[in-house]
């Protein structure tokens, strides 16, 4: 294993020509984006695993206080526990509405879930590459936001699956890649410590071809910027955040038929957390898809919940 560290630094912003620096810099293993920028290859025999970690200096100063409380808590919201939940900024799961409070998918479904067994949530934002430190620490009581339980069911106590999700490659819409085959030998970007970073690194879809390169990067809100830059040649993600991220920013990206894999939604907990909040908000959840609740919330967000509700197919 062949590990070479570097930093690079210079970013005055998160702004979308800045990722336009990708093209020009990858090749020397350079990255200019917000604050800093720490970089390590890893050399696995064929293939390279490059982790850009974006601190941003702003974020180093204010994210141990971006605690954030739901804009939808009841008026006996006071009469509740409060249930701290570590995420990330991830639309249309999770992200700050117009006066700062959290909004989105996961915050919706967990205020109503937790509200019917005593709790209420306060969503933390953290750096998602310490999730498991910060529950087995007690500073989180549980980490949520887009989180797929598939593969991960022996790692935390699961409260789900709530929703199922499609994990897939997108590719810029004028390339020649029209299918998982035509993916060998290029370059894929994903988020750090997701699923499909692992997929991709362990070769556990069979359907995927070997990869030149793996970039993974902490902060996926550059993986969309960097394809239509051409710094890479797909990126894999969340079939749901791609597709907000297309609305949000008006860009366009052609997704592939296949799915790299579906997966349930869960939110988890610490394998030492014996209080049972767990089970009982996994009941919760059942009873919201039971009652229509679940489907009623979805539909504020998709024309058709109907195929995200589907966890049956997901259950582990």
């Amino acid at each position: 294993m062949d590990l070479t560290l570097g930093a690079a630094s210079h970013c005055d912003a998160v702004a979308y020509d800045d990722i336009g620096r990708f093209s020009e810099v990858i090749p020397r293993i350079r990255l200019y984006c917000v604050g800093g920028v720490t970089e390590v290859r890893i050399q696995m025999g064929s293939k390279k695993l490059i982790v850009l970690i974006v601190v941003s200096a702003l974020l180093a100063f204010t994210l141990p206080a971006c605690v954030f409380s739901s804009s939808n808590e009841s008026s006996k919201s006071t009469e509740l526990k409060t249930l701290v939940i570590g995420t990330d900024p991830y639309p249309p799961f999770v992200s700050d509405d117009a006066d700062g409070n959290a909004s989105g998918i996961d915050v919706d479904i967990l205020t109503e879930a937790l509200g019917r067994i005593g709790y209420k949530p306060e969503f933390k934002y953290i750096a998602w590459q310490k999730k498991s430190e910060l529950l087995a620490t007690g500073e989180l009581d549980c980490v949520a936001g887009c989180f797929s339980m598939t593969g991960r069911e022996a790692d935390y106590r699961w409260a789900g699956p709530y929703m199922k999700s499609r994990q897939v490659i997108a590719v810029e819409p004028s390339s020649s890649i029209t299918s998982f085959a035509d993916l060998e030998g290029k370059s894929i970007a994903v988020q750090s410590t997701t699923k499909p970073e692992g997929i991709l690194l362990n070769h556990t879809n069979p359907d995927m071809p070997e990869v030149v390169n793996v970039f993974s990067f902490s902060d996926r809100s550059c993986l969309i910027p960097a394809l239509l830059k051409g710094s890479v040649d797909a990126i894999a993600a969340h079939e749901t955040s791609i597709l907000q991220y297309e609305q949000d920013y008006g860009v366009d990206v052609r997704i592939l038929d296949e799915s790299l894999l579906d997966v349930g939604l869960g939110c988890a907990f610490d394998l030492n957390d014996h209080r049972g909040i767990d089970a009982e908000l996994s009941g919760a959840f059942e009873d919201m898809i039971e009652d229509g609740t679940m489907y009623e919330i979805l539909s504020r967000y998709f024309e058709d919940p109907s195929p995200f509700l589907q966890v049956g197919d997901v259950r582990g």
